[in-house]
């Protein structure tokens, strides 16, 4: 994906951070991937791995209307959304941190003011959080609930930076994909692809990217 904004110069010393959880902070993709293709089964939909992977950090239920306008299936995208999630959840017991991301928010833990904003559901990506033990490190959490348009505008960036006090222009924020980086170059701060930083610190990681 390509944009003609300028990315954000690197910040000497941010004074705030942000971080998308799914595929960020949380080894999520294959677990979200299994149960798009028991949803996608049960009603009849074509979503492909590859379009699954681009699609991340939108809501589930914006993908479902998606899917729906595009291949003629009518459905409600909430309440499909709903089962989405309910095939999730039995698995969030199987999620691993994404250790070189989640080292960097331990080490600030403290230090700066830090915040979550991703595209998934408050209820999930609080159990994730707490799965994994990290829950505490967050001064807020904003979620596909909180704002009205979602990635990539900036607005889950903006409001995620408004409530820990600190300019979008003093914030680093750390995301897995196009949409996401497109959503924080546009809220005006630095971006970090966390893409890069797994392949740069693999003695770190045993997982892949996320959704």
């Amino acid at each position: 994906m390509t944009t003609d904004r300028k990315p954000i110069p690197p910040i000497v010393q941010p004074r705030g951070l942000i971080f998308d959880c799914d595929g960020t902070l949380a080894d999520t993709m294959p677990l979200h991937w299994r149960a798009w293709q028991v949803i996608t089964e049960r009603h009849r939909l074509h979503l492909p791995e590859e379009r699954f992977y681009a699609l991340g950090g939108v809501p589930s239920r914006d993908i479902l209307k998606m899917l729906s306008t595009e291949q003629g299936v009518p459905l409600d995208p909430l309440m499909v959304a709903r089962e989405k999630e309910a095939e999730y959840l039995p698995l969030i017991a199987r999620v691993e941190p994404i250790n070189v991301v989640v080292s960097i928010a331990r080490e600030n833990y403290g230090k700066l003011p830090m915040a979550v904003a991703s595209g998934g559901t408050g209820r999930i990506i609080g159990q994730v959080l707490d799965h994994l033990g990290i829950r505490n490190l967050f001064a807020a959490v904003v979620t596909s609930e909180d704002v009205v348009n979602q990635k990539p505008a900036p607005d889950i960036f903006l409001e995620a930076a408004r409530r820990i006090g600190v300019l979008p222009q003093y914030c680093r924020a750390y995301e897995d994909t196009d949409l996401g980086l497109l959503a924080i170059h546009a809220a005006g701060m630095e971006a970090v692809d966390v893409r890069e930083l797994v392949k740069n610190h693999p003695r770190l990681e045993g997982m892949g990217g996320g959704l």
